[in-house]
């Protein structure tokens, strides 16, 4: 998944947890299966209350799962801030992109 991926390289642009074996059993083994349940659950839940109007539907999904994952992401960058990661994002994070995290 693309956000497990971009959590992963961000933790170790700026040197989070406690090496990148540590840090990639978390994304293997809770991080990934666990945002899968919750995308599996919002997806359900959107088709059940939208039914048969592909349209709708369809931008619905893109709007959950992309809010979904953001969300996620955002719990756990919160640890970026490091010597390496002065201001909470990878010095590759473009800067017009808001950095996940809670204000």
């Amino acid at each position: 998944m693309s956000s497990s991926l971009l959590l992963g390289r961000s933790w170790n642009a700026c040197d989070v947890g406690v090496n990148n074996a540590a840090n990639s059993g978390f994304l293997l083994w809770l991080f990934i299966p666990g945002l899968w349940t919750v995308l599996l659950l919002v997806w359900v839940a959107v088709g059940a209350l939208l039914g048969n109007r592909p349209l709708l539907h369809a931008a619905a999904l893109t709007v959950m799962l992309l809010g979904v994952s953001w969300c996620a992401v955002s719990i756990f960058w919160e640890g970026t801030v490091t010597p390496a990661c002065p201001g909470g994002a990878p010095p590759w994070w473009p800067s017009f992109i808001p950095v996940p995290g809670w204000p």
